[in-house]
């Protein structure tokens, strides 16, 4: 009776605890998808936002606002923004006239005032009038907020510029030539490397020796990703600086080599042990037909183990797309298109760590819509070795 009372306690427990998993994944990836393709389907505001400075008493089209420290939204489709506020002297009177029918953000707006004002613009949507005082920390100020319409999945997708600050610009296509780059490379550099060494202790080194090199390879998969790039920083950069003589190391290619670097521990773990699962049978029927240690190793056994042997490829090219901070030391992180591995590039990982502690508005959209491309890019690649490995079992 006990048995089975605890044999459906845990059933039921397991059950709710994989449910609540689950939902909470979803969760996640449902709040990541809606933050990241808002941008593309609405605009940033309603309608156009005031944001007054060192003015407390501010009156816009009739309505009082005091000591207001957050936006003040204008309905939509407002022709005229007439806003006065008391001033030493007097009263200061500011008219705004919204053209509607103008595309140019920066001709959007004309401006009408009772005195010497200064009007500017000094990023794309946001224009700033400013009343002159004796020092410039005393200036009253006006900070005019247009609303961005929703953005170009295009010109998202496929932009070579990448300005979100001044030019509200969001191409993201550099980075993702980086990124593909970066993983394609260190996939080529690594993993053939990883194979070598996942034969030779499944196969040659003997089983004490092994076991060693093994617990080696796993200290090295539990190193910090940020101390791969120190390492790469210190060691790696000014290699690939010397050697090819070229004014900073922060390059493609270290990233390439630092990344091979990364992945070799992930890749080594899981193939080894795949090779260590195949059958002895199947080695002994290779060798008893004159075939050689090294031919039994290489067209037997690897290929018998190629289900586990992707499987760790799948893992070492979702580490290197997935990488952010040994990247964000070595690569050099600059946002524009390049195939020339001693330049410098950036991931989309790297863009999402050094960008969202300050981003606001669009700009925070627009990482998280990076996010959506990050998995969709994992997604697919991931979709595309087993599909070649579904094919290979058909041929096999």
């Amino acid at each position: 009776m006990n048995r089975k009372f605890t044999d459906v306690f845990f059933k039921h427990l397991f059950s709710i605890v994989a449910l609540f998993s689950v939902l909470a994944l979803g969760a996640i990836l449902l709040f990541v998808f809606i933050q990241g393709t808002v941008p593309f389907f609405t605009p940033t505001a309603a309608g156009i936002r005031l944001v007054p400075q060192r003015i407390d008493e501010l009156t816009v089209n009739g309505e009082l606002y005091l000591n207001h420290s957050s936006f003040i939204t204008i309905p939509k489709n407002t022709e005229i923004i007439a806003i006065k506020f008391p001033v030493t002297d007097g009263e200061e009177s500011l008219v705004i006239t919204v053209y509607d029918n103008e595309k140019d953000p920066q001709k959007k707006l004309g401006f009408s005032a009772s005195s010497e004002v200064t009007a500017t613009y000094p990023e794309s949507y946001v224009h700033t009038v400013s009343w002159p005082a004796a020092i410039a920390a005393l200036e009253k100020r006006i900070y005019i907020i247009l609303p961005e319409p929703p953005y170009s999945i295009g010109g998202f997708l496929a932009g070579l510029t990448w300005r979100p600050n001044k030019d509200k610009v969001y191409g993201i296509l550099p980075m993702i030539a980086g990124t593909l780059m970066a993983s394609f490379g260190a996939i080529v550099l690594g993993v053939p490397i990883a194979l070598l060494c996942a034969l030779f202790m499944a196969e040659f080194l003997k089983s004490k020796h092994a076991a060693v090199v093994r617990a080696g390879v796993e200290l090295l998969a539990g190193i910090p990703s940020v101390v791969y790039g120190f390492f790469g920083l210190m060691v790696i950069v000014p290699f690939v600086r010397n050697t090819f003589n070229i004014p900073s190391g922060n390059t493609l290619l270290s990233a390439i080599i630092v990344l091979a670097l990364m992945i070799l521990p992930t890749v080594i773990t899981i193939a080894e042990t795949s090779l260590r699962a195949v059958p002895l049978s199947v080695r002994e029927a290779s060798l008893s037909l004159g075939a050689s240690r090294m031919q039994t190793a290489w067209n037997v056994v690897l290929p018998h183990a190629n289900s586990g042997v992707i499987a760790g490829i799948i893992l070492g090219i979702s580490r290197a797309v997935g990488e952010t901070m040994a990247v964000i030391l070595v690569a050099g992180n600059s946002p524009h298109l390049t195939f020339n591995p001693l330049e410098s590039v950036r991931t989309l990982t790297a863009t999402i760590a050094m960008e969202m502690g300050y981003a606001s508005g669009r700009h925070s959209e627009m990482l998280f819509s990076i996010g959506v491309a990050l998995f969709s890019i994992i997604l697919i690649l991931n979709n595309l070795i087993l599909w070649y490995r579904r094919r290979m079992e058909v041929e096999l």
